[in-house]
């Protein structure tokens, strides 16, 4: 017999996307100014929230385990996010004191942060390890990032580091988070999380690629995405023309990949808990979207110039899990985000395509959902 918390996982995963029919929305129920249409739909498993916590780079990549999982053929699954964490700060500890704080020491990170600790310290499943450990309902690391930082800015000011501060500052992170286990029974077997990384979750991380679009190095080479929270500066980001990087996330989504995406979401009509959409219109709007908008068209130039000045960054990742239209036929993003369900389309986003051209500084997909060709120009098996 199921318990009651895995039929509410059960019930709550058909909603989320294991049924493939095509379901129909509209983005306001008295204006219903966009009717949007889900086209292509992959399996994914529930909306979740990262609350007041700046964790949304690990919830948006778990969310791409478990789909992966699913398209290798593995089992519906609920992986801690929490354990990636706990393994993340240490390792951006380490490199902040290293740095003697000239280094981002912040809550975000980004994609390939969570596949560096899949690789090194494998994961487990949330009932294993919620990182709720305050017994909070919601993820609160308001008081536990302070902490942290306090203890790591009183080591550096102390100008000797002692052989002892990891081992004070990873007692205070399991305090708030609980310790990671080493062992645990899931389904009556024993696994460490190295062997459930390899077992069930079926990912091979180095599998996977991530994709940016930017003048400041040569395309069709790897490169150091410059942004604040790729903080241990990796250089391993295939930089392709922006046409391509477009034509890589509809390539992937278009054959069963989903893709994680990385991009700015401070735009007025980035709109997720009201209105449920991300548009990119031409002309200015004072008040609200009445009908339905042209949007910029947004070039590589144009694009590289909101990047230069600061008002594209990377605030946010998500998760991309197929594909939408709107009532005229133009397609859109159709995305699963981690700000909980009680918004618009419950928790679900569809972004138009000027706004993932402008807006988007990183896409990371399985090697094998680019298309042929740009896997040839990158070099890639």
């Amino acid at each position: 017999m199921l318990s009651e918390g895995k039929t509410k996982w059960i019930c709550a995963l058909v909603l989320a996307g294991l049924l493939l029919a095509p379901a129909v929305f509209s983005s306001d129920e008295e204006n219903k100014v966009y009717q949007f249409t889900v086209v292509q739909k992959m399996e994914h498993t529930p909306v979740k929230n990262q609350a007041r916590t700046g964790t949304c780079w690990c919830f948006s990549t778990v969310s791409f385990l478990e789909s992966e999982a699913l398209r290798l053929g593995g089992e519906v699954m609920d992986l801690s996010e929490m354990f990636i964490v706990n393994y993340n700060y240490r390792d951006k500890a380490k490199n902040y004191i290293r740095m003697h704080g000239n280094a981002s020491f912040g809550q975000g990170s980004l994609s390939h942060d969570v596949m560096k600790q899949l690789r090194e310290h494998g994961i487990v499943p949330e009932a294993v390890y919620s990182g709720k450990k305050l017994g909070k309902e919601n993820h609160d690391h308001s008081e536990m990032f302070r902490v942290l930082r306090g203890i790591l800015d009183s080591v550096i000011a102390a100008r000797r580091p002692s052989i002892r501060w990891l081992e004070a500052y990873t007692a205070a992170l399991n305090v708030y988070l609980g310790t990671p286990p080493e062992s645990f029974t899931y389904k009556g077997k024993t696994y460490t999380p190295s062997s459930f990384a390899r077992e069930k979750v079926l990912v091979n991380p180095d599998d996977y690629v991530e994709l940016t679009s930017y003048t400041y190095a040569p395309f069709y080479s790897q490169c150091m995405l410059k942004v604040p929270d790729n903080w241990w500066y990796n250089g391993e980001f295939y930089n392709v023309p922006l046409d391509e990087l477009e034509h890589a996330a509809d390539y992937a989504l278009k054959n069963g990949f989903t893709i994680t995406w990385d991009g700015d979401v401070s735009e007025k009509f980035f709109s997720s808990r009201d209105k449920g959409y991300a548009l990119l219109p031409k002309e200015e709007i004072e008040r609200e979207i009445t009908e339905v908008v042209e949007e910029m068209v947004v070039t590589q130039a144009n694009r590289e110039e909101t990047f230069n000045n600061y008002t594209t960054t990377d605030d946010h990742l998500m998760h991309f899990v197929g594909l939408a239209e709107d009532q005229n036929g133009k397609i859109y993003y159709y995305i699963k985000n981690s700000s909980g369900a009680d918004r618009a389309y419950e928790g679900y986003l569809f972004m138009s395509k000027p706004y993932f051209r402008m807006k988007t500084t990183a896409i990371m997909v399985h090697k094998n959902g680019l298309p042929p060709e740009l896997k040839v120009k990158l070099g890639l098996n």
